[in-house]
């Protein structure tokens, strides 16, 4: 079996770093980039435009960053730690997603996020069913399965090569775990093989 590879560039690594993780509330839930501001923003085009200094092809490199993200969680590295993050979902619009954060009695996200990511977060992403959702036009975590085949458990235990009692709060905190991720794991520019 042969493996396709993307080209990871700084540009691209600069896009995957904007990119703002929501929660896809659907079924069992999974992390999804946001689908009317990708890049923190509601003007994809512009925003792409001012990282890659192009104002043509921005949905093509949109594109290309979803292929790229795919090999970003496989081969970028991250130190398991604390961290802190500006939440981007506080000022967007939540009616076609949410954050795992929100108080839904009143409507409100904290603004600053504080964090701990462990091993069995990094674990986790690596194993992430990340794709292209054609609907929505961005990358996206499978729902239906969102660490591989099999039920939500059977994935996540098969993933972390142990048993965990807490899995259901650990699958959410995927969210935040994934949005530390992408702003701070470690990559170099160049050529990844994708699965």
């Amino acid at each position: 079996m042969t493996s396709r590879t993307t080209e990871i560039t700084l540009e691209r690594i600069a896009l995957i770093r904007r990119l703002v993780v929501a929660w896809d509330p659907a079924g069992q839930g999974a992390p999804v980039i946001h689908p009317d501001a990708p890049y923190g923003s509601l003007d994809r085009d512009g925003d792409i435009a001012n990282v890659t200094g192009d104002d043509e092809g921005a949905a093509e490199e949109h594109r290309a960053v979803g292929e790229a993200l795919v090999a970003f969680l496989h081969h970028a590295d991250l130190k398991p730690g604390r961290y802190s993050y500006h939440n981007p979902l506080t000022k967007l619009d939540l009616s076609h997603v949410s954050d795992v954060f929100r108080d839904e009695s009143t409507g409100t996200s904290p603004e600053q996020i504080v964090f701990e990511v462990g091993p069995e977060h990094v674990a986790l992403i690596r194993r992430l069913a990340m794709g292209w959702d054609e609907a929505r036009g961005v990358p996206a975590v499978d729902g239906a399965a969102p660490y591989g085949a099999g039920g939500l458990e059977e994935a996540m235990t098969r993933a972390l090569g142990a048993e965990r009692d807490d899995l259901a709060h650990l699958h959410r905190s995927m969210q935040p775990a994934l949005q530390i991720f992408l702003r701070s794991a470690d990559i170099a520019p160049g050529d990844y093989a994708i699965a």
